[in-house]
Formats: C-alpha cells, structure tokens, sequence
C-alpha cells in the first residue's frame, strides 16, 4: 500500500467504524477501488489492526468511565467473586457481551469463512442493501428504550449475541449491536455507548488474532514502509473516529437510523448495479 491509499483507508475507517454502515465493509470498497490487492496478508492484516487504532479513541472520549470503578460497598454476606464484580461490574458487563463474538470469530476464523468474506466485495454489496432497507424501519420496531434501564448481565451477553451477526462484512458492528441493545429495552443513547465500549475488547483480540498470524508469515512483510504504513494508519483512524465520534451519538440520538439505510442502500445498489454490468471496481489497475 502506498501512502495516499493508506491516508485515504485509514480516513474512510475512522468516519465509518462508529457508524451503523460497516467500516470493513467501506474498507473493502475503498480498497478496491484504489486496486489495492486485498489478497496480501499484510493488507488483510491492515484492515484489523487500524480498526483498533479507532477504537482507541473510545477510551479516550470515555476515559473517566472506561476507569471508573465501583467504590460502594458490596451487598453484606457477598462472596470474594460478587465483590469483584460489583467494583470491576463494566468490566465484567463487557466480557459477558464480547463472549459470543470471541466464539463465533474464533469458527468462523478456522473455517476460512472470514476470510472468504473479508475478499467478497458482492457480499459486501447485499448486506449494505439489506441492512439498509432494515434500518429504514427499525426506528419504529425497537424505539421504546427508557433511561431507567441499564446493561445488565442478560442484556450484555444478548447484545453480544447480535454482534456475532457482523461476522459478514456490509452488516456493521455499530448496527448490531446497538439495534441489540434497543431490542433490551436501552435507549439509542445508552445502546450506542455501550456499543462503543464493547468495541474496544472485541476489536482487540481481533487484532491480536491477525498479528498473530502476521507474524506467522514469512518476514518479508515487516519493511520499514508497511510498519510506517500501519502506524500512519492507526493514527489517522484514531484522530478521524475521534472526532466522529460525538457526532453520530448527538445525530442517532436526534434522528435515528433512516438517514444511515438511505445511504446504505444507495451505495450498496450503485455496487451491485456496476458488479452486474461485468464493471471492475477499481480505478487504479
């Protein structure tokens, strides 16, 4: 990857990883576009790793809550187990909810399922279409959300159930689990954040995963160019998220989710509409 493309990747993941659009999807797209050979391992690679330089930026908006722990007493007669969770409970909530994924990841990754996925620019194109037309409606089934409700240990767990649905790229993180958390009764405010937070584990083991196998590799990937690249990458992401951040809690919680399905499906059907025409993505050969 050259350093243009790098720039513009890492930009199109940090606008996109927050947004219920699928940043690996968006990622793919934009990959293909700039020809870039989404085959390579170091570019596989690429596309994991930068992610968790956005979700980085979760733990610094968030950092007086990402570190906060319960200092209350524990219930009189509770074990050393239920003390621990009372005063680490967030961290305990995110656990419940990122193990569903660490599951179904971990399947999915061994099968080569993720990676024939990851490759699949048509699937990429469908999902965007059919979460789009979803989202278009999901306002109305699920918007009953109340600030009394909190993430519980059940919702926790069910929330990370539907974050195993973003397995396939096009359906987005972002949107499964906060259409998850709306299905628990939280509201899309709470939904969101939470989502947020639960990205932060998620994305982590999904990066050690692929340095893991990175490093699995023949050496020839470890250039100073695509360390440079990788580092560039992360740092793009995570100023871009940063910022993008705060708006899309501030506009989902305004407006909801339409205006994400009329963008979904516009750019998924013009994808399909060019695959079906024989048209090759990529304007850089």
């Amino acid at each position: 990857m050259t350093l243009l493309q790098t720039i513009i990747v890492a930009i199109v993941e940090g606008l996109t990883e927050f947004l219920p659009v699928s940043s690996t999807g968006h990622m793919i797209i934009t990959q293909n576009l700039l020809g870039v050979n989404t085959d390579d391992a170091f570019v596989h690679a690429f596309t994991f790793i930068i992610q968790f330089g956005a979700i980085l930026s979760v733990v610094v908006l968030y950092w007086n809550r990402f570190f906060k722990f319960d200092n209350t007493p524990a219930p009189e007669g509770s074990s050393l187990f239920q003390r621990l969770k009372h005063k680490y409970r967030f961290y305990w909530l995110l656990f419940i909810g990122v193990l569903p994924a660490v599951i179904i990841g971990m399947l999915a990754k061994k099968s080569g399922l993720l990676d024939w996925l990851l490759n699949s620019v048509e699937v990429v194109a469908v999902m965007l279409v059919v979460g789009g037309v979803f989202m278009l409606f999901c306002d109305k089934l699920f918007n009953k959300g109340s600030d009394a409700n909190q993430v519980t240990e059940k919702r926790a767990f069910r929330i990370g159930l539907y974050q195993c649905i973003s397995v396939i790229p096009g359906v987005s993180r972002s949107m499964a689990t906060i259409v998850g958390g709306m299905t628990q009764g939280l509201t899309r405010k709470r939904a969101a954040e939470f989502s947020f937070f639960l990205a932060v584990p998620t994305m982590a083991g999904a990066t050690l995963l692929d340095l893991l196998d990175l490093l699995k590799e023949e050496g020839n990937w470890a250039t100073a160019h695509n360390i440079t690249m990788l580092i560039v990458g992360c740092v793009v992401a995570f100023v871009v998220a940063l910022l993008a951040m705060k708006w899309f809690v501030n506009f989902l919680s305004k407006y909801g989710f339409k205006a994400f399905g009329v963008y979904r499906i516009i750019v998924g059907g013009i994808i399909i509409a060019l695959l079906l025409a024989g048209q090759s993505l990529a304007m850089v050969d």
